[in-house]
């Protein structure tokens, strides 16, 4: 048996990080040790320190490209230091955000380019993919007002505060990369109540799982 590697996705507001925490809590109780949890940026301590740095509300003056060279750094060392050796031990790694949020936050969102940012990514990962990626998906103006009224003002960080027109160029650039993957990534209905939305996300979870019972 190989180990897995699974990425939670989606717009800010989407409810991502809710269901994934359920899950979590699901999984902790299933699998034990088999079950490695990491985000990004993030996920060892070099990693977690550019993370205060990428969204620290006081860097407002950051260039677009040194926010997506810095997310590519937070990359490589979250997949050579926690990803890659867990996925070797037989591990079960689920990944709170990867690639395809820089391609569409620095790509689409900063306009830098979807092509050029995965053109550098591919120097950060080794053209490494997750074997499957949960995309949740919500209107923006939707997941705008979820964050206005559930996160206290210390919880916003600096990509929260973005204009409307940057969030929907996040949107669409991650429509663009679920019809461009549809075998790797898939979409859930973020609109539905948060009980719909973790029972989707079981049924989609739940080959993989098999994999660790057999």
């Amino acid at each position: 048996m190989a180990g897995k590697f699974i990425t939670f996705e989606g717009t800010d507001g989407a409810g991502k990080t809710t269901i994934l925490n359920m899950v979590l809590d699901y999984l902790k109780e299933e699998m034990g040790d088999k079950l490695v949890t990491s985000r990004e940026p993030g996920g060892n301590p070099i990693a977690e320190s550019i993370r205060e740095v990428i969204l620290d509300r006081k860097n407002v003056d950051m260039d677009k490209r040194t926010e997506a060279l810095l997310y590519a750094a937070a990359r490589r060392q979250n997949i050579e230091q926690t990803v890659k050796p867990a996925i070797a031990d037989n591990k079960l790694v689920i990944c709170d955000r990867y690639l395809d949020s820089s391609i569409a936050y620095q790509g689409g969102g900063r306009e830098i380019g979807e092509d050029a940012i995965n053109e550098m990514n591919q120097f950060a990962t080794e053209g490494f993919l997750p074997d499957l990626t949960i995309y949740f998906n919500l209107p923006v103006e939707e997941g705008l007002k979820r964050i206005a009224k559930n996160r206290a003002e210390d919880e916003v960080d600096r990509l929260d505060v973005e204009t409307i027109d940057f969030h929907n160029r996040v949107h669409a650039a991650y429509q663009r990369l679920a019809k461009a993957n549809p075998k790797r990534i898939k979409s859930v209905d973020a609109t539905q109540s948060i009980d719909a939305v973790y029972q989707n996300v079981l049924e989609i979870l739940q080959p993989y799982l098999n994999e660790f019972k057999k």
